[in-house]
């Protein structure tokens, strides 16, 4: 296959992914052979927790050929989602409020971007069709098993931090990714970004749960975003404070990750905040019936762990707050109708907010007999 198409066809992709509103695309092989060590040891640690899916479908997740025969080449794209103006460290300081992680406050980043990949896709086989060069591609976003952060760090579009995630020196880290692979021997981008952590700890020392193993080492099953999304059953009662407002995620170790002074705010307008969930009052949204809920997370990522989960954690983050009068009697009322794994959560809360009362007319007590 001619060089010079090849070469031209990386130009135009690039040009294509930007104007489809992508902010960066690379081009990589397929070779993840460190990675796929890292992986495996990861596994090993049991650090993927109930995550089954990790460890399935054999050496497709690090040998994209093998889940997309005839892949030579994986196109990498990044598309920036951190919404205008929401203020996520006021949120988390208000013990009132209901922290979601940024990402989920909009609609479901899936569907946006599987669709501007696949219309990337369309423009690469108009080219090869004009010219009756043969193609194959799929694309992928976080819906299978494809290391797309390891392929992201390959094609140039960042390094992986210590915090795991992928940080770009020009965009910090608040970024989605999506991938298309291809059957096209095209010229692979080397990668311009070496990794940039230095001595930095600030993400290992700031996670509320002490979820890193190390750096570049994330035990999922202390991580609360696995406990409050991939988690189905009850959060250990070791994790319960240290979440927090958090109900949905959590973005600490991307807060305070320096290199997110320069992170941009998405133009997308699909992922600015709806129905008020970027800072949604905990007691509202715990007193929102399924019906509510269902309706005012459609479209959103936040649906997928149901309406039973939802609940369990803003149980969890109403018993970490003030011990206020509604918040008592909101959930002395969800003990009527809530499910085990809620109700387990609604006690536990109850038993918090009583007992802080109770201290505190202790201390009045004393403070009067003085």
């Amino acid at each position: 296959m001619n060089r010079a198409v090849l070469a031209e066809l990386a130009d135009l992709i690039k040009l294509w992914g930007r104007e489809l509103g992508f902010q960066q695309i690379g081009i990589t092989d397929c070779q993840l052979t460190q990675d796929a060590e890292h992986l495996r040891a990861w596994l090993d640690a049991g650090h993927h927790g109930d995550m089954d899916w990790m460890a399935a479908h054999g050496d497709k997740r690090w040998r994209p050929e093998h889940l997309e025969p005839g892949t030579l080449r994986v196109i990498s794209a990044r598309l920036d989602y951190l919404p205008p103006d929401t203020e996520p460290v006021r949120v988390l300081k208000d013990s009132s409020k209901a922290y979601v992680s940024r990402y989920a406050t909009g609609r479901d980043y899936h569907k946006l971007i599987r669709k501007r990949l696949a219309q990337l896709g369309e423009r690469i086989r108009h080219f090869c069709e004009e010219r009756e060069i043969e193609t194959s591609g799929r694309a992928f976003t976080d819906s299978a098993p494809v290391m797309e952060r390891a392929l992201a760090q390959k094609a140039g579009l960042g390094w992986i931090g210590k915090n795991c995630m992928v940080i770009n020196s020009g965009a910090g880290s608040w970024f989605f990714l999506g991938e298309l692979f291809t059957s096209l021997p095209l010229p692979i981008d080397e990668s311009d970004e070496p990794n940039q952590c230095g001595d930095c700890s600030a993400c290992l020392k700031i996670c509320p749960t002490d979820a890193f193993a190390g750096p570049y080492q994330l035990d999922a099953r202390r991580c609360i975003s696995y406990l409050t999304i991939e988690n189905k059953g009850p959060i250990p009662e070791e994790f319960r404070e240290p979440m927090g407002n958090r109900v949905f995620g959590c973005d600490d170790c991307q807060i305070i990750c320096p290199w997110n002074r320069f992170a941009h705010p998405t133009a997308e307008s699909d992922f600015h905040p709806r129905h008020g969930l970027a800072d949604g009052d905990l007691l509202t949204l715990f007193q929102w019936s399924e019906e509510e809920f269902l309706e005012r997370t459609a479209g959103s990522a936040i649906r997928r762990i149901g309406y039973e989960r939802w609940r369990r954690n803003l149980a969890v983050a109403l018993g970490n707050g003030e011990a206020s009068a509604e918040a008592i009697a909101a959930l002395e009322s969800a003990l009527e109708d809530s499910t085990p794994l809620v109700a387990e959560h609604v006690r536990w809360a109850l038993e918090r907010l009583r007992s802080g009362r109770r201290r505190r007319r202790k201390i009045r007590r004393t403070q009067t007999e003085r």
